[in-house]
């Protein structure tokens, strides 16, 4: 068995790379691949605007010509110099269950982080803030939201042999359209909107949401402060992830709380379009397109990903407007039956306690993991 550092200028060495998940997931009809254009920027430091700020690597266990396991680490430096901390990241983890594949790529990852100064490394976590966290410990029967990972079960069991442990656990929670709000939680939505002079603004097309991604951007680089991982967008990556929420988008359901004219919160959903995604094997071209048009308008499914509110409205019944706008979204539309909340951060107990306490139940569990160098 050997390792390789992937040549990122060698196309079929990339390709040998992006491939490798294809072939471990062949036989589970769950998992859920990524677009194959956004999978090829993330190695492509012309395309990706993580590289302007940060490096990373790529790294491919074989074993004579079949390869076993990947893994990249990034060196994402605007997080380090943010938090004043040295630490390194590893995503794109996938390894058969042999504990002699998983250690030699973590082995790689830890050199090449200790090479570049760094002394600890934590994941998974990815290139951009709209990609999901950690490694699936609960929840193997359910398939992914868009974008959130997948992986069997014993990659647990892999990261702890290598050293890693717990750092924090991302809960998903389950909506459906039989989960009422109490009526008195709707009441305090209504009087936190008048008192407040708050209103809702929605969209009605791609154009106008695309007007608004750097006002979003702003409210996100102020609200997500005490997120794990965060670190303030650029203004090339809030466009590159805006352009990456417009391609699965229905401005419809996508919501902002406004207060005369500034934007206090928003709420980020999305028709779930997996099923296409999986049937079209993460390409648009030629037919995919056709697949994702299609899922469009029969997906039962619908994803919130992504929610979050001004810290002075918070505790002021804010909360209530954001949950109570969720059960408007899944309510006026007749086509969604299920919801996904996907991946609250496990230190948001009030959240959790309020989500709870309504009926919404907690289904899914990714955890992330640290080791220090």
């Amino acid at each position: 068995m050997a390792i390789h550092q992937v040549d990122i200028s060698d196309r079929r060495a990339v390709q040998r790379y992006l491939d490798l998940p294809f072939r471990l997931y062949r036989d589970n009809p769950l998992w859920v691949p990524p677009f194959a254009s956004e999978a090829r920027a993330q190695l492509d430091p012309a395309r990706h605007p993580f590289y302007q700020h940060s490096q990373a690597a790529f790294f491919l266990a074989t074993t004579g010509s079949e390869a076993v396991g990947r893994i990249a680490v990034l060196d994402n430096r605007r997080y380090n110099e943010y938090h004043g901390e040295r630490t390194a990241f590893f995503y794109h983890f996938e390894s058969v269950d042999d504990r002699s594949v998983s250690r030699a790529l973590f082995d790689a990852a830890f050199d090449w982080a200790r090479g570049r100064g760094l002394d600890r490394l934590w994941g998974p976590k990815g290139f951009s803030a709209v990609d999901g966290q950690g490694v699936l410990i609960e929840g193997f029967e359910h398939r992914p939201a868009m974008g959130v990972p997948y992986n069997p079960a014993f990659y647990a069991a892999l990261l702890e042999d290598a050293g890693f442990r717990k750092q924090l656990d991302f809960v998903s929670c389950y909506l459906d359209r039989n989960i009422g709000l109490p009526e008195r939680f709707l009441e305090v939505a209504e009087r936190v909107r008048q008192r407040r002079n708050l209103r809702t603004l929605s969209f009605r097309s791609k154009d106008e949401l695309r007007a608004m991604i750097p006002r979003i951007a702003a409210v996100y680089n102020q609200s997500f402060v005490e997120v794990q991982g965060y670190t303030p967008l650029t203004e090339v990556e809030a466009r590159a992830i805006g352009e990456r929420i417009l391609a699965v988008a229905d401005p419809t359901l996508i919501k902002l709380l406004v207060k005369d004219d500034e934007i206090v919160g928003f709420i980020l959903a999305y028709p779930d379009l997996s099923a296409a995604i999986q049937r079209c094997r993460g390409h648009l071209w030629p037919t995919g397109w056709l697949h994702l048009k299609r899922e469009f308008g029969r997906t039962e499914w619908i994803n919130f990903n992504g929610a979050g509110i001004l810290a002075p409205y918070r505790g002021l019944g804010g909360n209530a407007l954001l949950y109570a706008e969720m059960h408007n979204v899944l309510w006026k539309r007749t086509q969604y039956q299920h919801g996904d909340l996907v991946q609250v951060q496990e230190t948001n107990m009030r959240m959790i306690q309020e989500l709870e306490a309504v009926g919404v139940r907690p289904y899914k569990k990714h955890r992330v993991y640290v080791r220090p160098l």
